[in-house]
């Protein structure tokens, strides 16, 4: 026999979230454990003839409710205003950041490669040999204008290919 857990939402929902806050959990987390209730109901149903779906639900969330509190006195709790919590909180990118950079990244790469080599030269020791024009036009034997022009077309290449990857 399985149970309609539609109809014990609605018969009892609002009952065990009130036996909750009388147990002394705030408004939220009763709502919270209701839920993780009709979850785990959900989830563990019994099939035996003759179980009592209310009592159990009201078992589940006792059970529930017992080990949210043996856990809330294991561990402490320490509230912070949002200052001090930015203080303490790690700055590292999340994990998405860190995939989506590295994927751009991979098509800056690719798209260098696809420049033909003077251009690639001009391009990368100006942007990360940090060379002034000048000085990348002396080593190519090109004019400052003409290595302007490299440069430029350079970034353009990348700025197209990263345009022409980033998913819409």
């Amino acid at each position: 026999m399985r149970w309609d857990l539609h109809g014990l939402f609605v018969r009892h929902a609002r009952e065990i979230d009130r036996f909750l806050r009388r147990r002394g959990h705030t408004p939220e987390t009763a709502a919270d454990l209701t839920q993780d209730t009709f979850v785990r109901v959900m989830t563990a149903t019994p099939n035996g003839e003759g179980e009592n779906p209310r009592a159990y639900l009201w078992r589940v969330a006792r059970n529930l409710s017992i080990d949210l509190k043996r856990r809330e006195r294991v561990v402490e709790h320490v509230h912070l205003a949002d200052d001090d919590f930015q203080r303490i909180a790690d700055s590292a990118p999340s994990a998405e950041t860190v995939v989506y950079d590295r994927q751009r990244l991979a098509i800056v790469e690719k798209a260098l490669l696809e420049l033909p080599q003077r251009t690639r030269m001009a391009f990368e020791m100006h942007r990360l040999g940090e060379k002034t024009m000048s000085e990348v036009a002396v080593e190519l034997g090109l004019s400052t204008s003409r290595t302007w022009t490299l440069i430029r077309r350079a970034y353009q290449h990348l700025r197209a290919r990263l345009n022409e990857d980033v998913p819409r």
